[in-house]
């Protein structure tokens, strides 16, 4: 990291500013090249008026304030210059060919964040929260990031991992110096310090499927036959007026979908075409994205007409709900009824059957607590903001879970200490990968790839 980087820090676009990010051993010698102080000259730590210039042609590119931070107290825990322009495209782009032009090379995605993991300011499960905090779309989300960040789940890994280091250095010197005199380590001692640090892992791992919901959204899918208010559904959980609604079967001909927050979960809801038998060519593509949209759903809310019979279509799209996850929403009961909720309940039993009038918004609520109930699972509190939202991290638990199950098991067997040491060791190795202590440069180079230019 000899080099120094920079990269426009700013969402591109006209704004009040645009920040270009300077980092790396040779900061404070382009900006001596490129700024020019009003005043004083450069100071650390000190936002200083004045202007960006090209000395070689003699020419001002913009009106800035700047700030130069010395190493280590800095983002990158590298010497660190901002330059706030005006957020102008045009200011920022000449800015930084200015930068770049004077010994810096442009940034590649996420490099900021990356020399701030390399030069040990942040751990990778830390690192990976910055883009968290970054794309966050309800309040919960950001929160959840946030205490990644400052190190919470850091340090129950580091937690855990000193549990299982003080049982491998143990194991170890029974191993090899079992004449010493040492405490002699039982196998009735090893198999509850195991079970015990496999309990620790376990409640991270409850708290995975919730942690994934928050971070990426949950996938809700309305479906049901034409005219029976999907429509009108997804306008109220909208609280606007986004999808047309007419008496017409089939006004809905393609998927609509929004991303909204419910209970400060963040939804991903698309109200799909009606699905029926239709000679329509163009109503049939949207029925086909139906059931596309219906196969990848996290959860479905079937919409169903009570003053209308259970019809063919009906009982079709109950073949295909099965034993997954659905609310079934029976609406129209202000129009009276034709069969009742228990029949609903009988054909699917693994379902929340919901009553509503959606012409009179009534039963919202509740499908808003159903929704957060499924989410939370009773595994998870809902105030709770420690939650391991990252696939990488999960796969990582259960693999040291796993590896924690086989030692135990073997500590049953009265297996020799020899291979219990191997799956602790395994489970160790597993955990280091979530902060990147034992983590290969591969699985850094694609955290990384996914940041934006300027983290």
């Amino acid at each position: 990291m000899e080099d120094t980087i920079a990269a426009i820090a700013t969402a591109y676009g006209e704004g009040g500013i645009g920040i270009v990010r300077v980092s790396g051993p040779k900061t404070f010698e382009i900006l001596e090249q490129v700024f020019v102080p009003a005043g004083d000259g450069i100071s650390n730590r000190k936002m200083t008026y004045g202007y960006i210039e090209d000395r070689e042609k003699e020419q001002k590119i913009d009106e800035v304030l700047c700030v130069f931070m010395k190493a280590p107290h800095t983002y990158t825990r590298e010497d660190v210059a901002e330059i706030n322009c005006h957020g102008s495209m045009v200011a920022l782009r000449k800015t930084l060919e200015l930068v770049l032009r004077k010994g810096a090379r442009l940034a590649e995605p996420g490099e900021f964040t990356k020399r701030a993991f390399l030069n040990g300011r942040l751990d990778l499960s830390q690192a990976e929260a910055v883009i968290d905090m970054i794309k966050a779309k309800t309040d919960k989300t950001f929160d959840v990031a946030l205490e990644q960040l400052d190190g919470q789940l850091s340090q129950k890994v580091i937690n855990i991992r000193q549990l299982l280091l003080d049982l491998l250095v143990n194991l170890t010197v029974n191993i090899d110096y079992p004449d010493e005199d040492i405490e002699e380590l039982t196998y009735e001692d090893l198999e509850i310090q195991i079970s015990q640090i496999s309990d620790m892992v376990e409640k991270l791992l409850a708290t995975a499927d919730t942690g994934k919901i928050i971070r990426e959204g949950l996938k809700v899918a309305i479906i049901g036959k034409p005219n029976v208010g999907k429509s009108s559904l997804m306008n109220e959980l909208l609280r606007e007026t986004r999808a047309i609604v007419t008496e017409i079967p089939g006004t809905t001909r393609d998927t609509i979908e929004e991303i909204i927050s419910i209970r400060n979960i963040p939804i991903r809801l698309t109200d799909t075409a009606g699905i029926r038998e239709t000679e329509d060519k163009i109503e049939k593509i949207g029925i086909e994205k139906s059931k596309k949209s219906f196969n990848e759903a996290d959860l479905i809310i079937f919409v169903m007409d009570s003053s209308r019979d259970i019809s063919d279509e009906d009982r079709e799209i109950i073949q295909y709900i099965g034993g997954r996850r659905a609310i079934v929403l029976i609406n129209k009961i202000d129009l009276g009824r034709t069969w009742k909720r228990e029949d609903i309940e009988e054909l699917l039993p693994n379902s929340s059957v919901l009553e509503t009038s959606l012409l009179e918004k009534t039963g919202i609520e509740e499908i808003e607590e159903v929704i957060l109930d499924m989410v939370y699972g009773g595994k998870v509190k809902q105030n709770e903001s420690l939650m391991v939202t990252n696939v990488r991290h999960k796969d990582l638990l259960e693999r040291a879970k796993s590896s924690l199950e086989d030692a135990r098991n073997m500590t049953l067997g009265r297996e020799a200490l020899d291979f219990i040491e191997i799956d602790i060791k395994n489970a160790y190795e597993s955990l280091g990968e979530i902060i990147g202590e034992t983590v290969s440069d591969d699985i850094i180079n694609e955290v990384f790839s996914r940041f934006c230019l300027g983290k």
